[in-house]
């Protein structure tokens, strides 16, 4: 599975989606794997600019923010992205979504 977070810092999820300057990628298969930052042009006086940030992502199957537009969320439903809202440091934010898909599988 291949998560993505927004983050200002590389440490925290602490941005909205249509603010995702930064996504940090990380792969799981039984282990959480850094892949890489990605980059993303934002206009940080722009609304709606989710669809960047999904674009950025579309190999990944899920992306964590502080929050998202509706507009976002249909847009990733598209792409196949499920979108999850969480804050906090970025080892504890995937560790919480780990854990959560892991308990619903048995």
């Amino acid at each position: 599975m291949r998560l993505a977070v927004v983050s200002s810092d590389g440490e925290n999820v602490d941005l909205h989606l249509g603010k995702g300057k930064s996504v940090y990628v990380y792969d799981y298969d039984d282990e959480l794997s850094f892949v890489e930052m990605r980059s993303v042009e934002i206009a940080l006086d722009s609304k709606h600019q989710g669809s960047k940030v999904l674009k950025a992502c579309e190999d990944c199957d899920v992306l964590i923010s502080v929050q998202f537009g509706f507009k976002s969320k249909i847009k990733a439903e598209d792409l196949g992205i499920k979108l999850v809202m969480d804050e906090g440091p970025i080892s504890e934010v995937l560790k919480r979504y780990i854990n959560h898909v892991e308990f619903m599988k048995n």
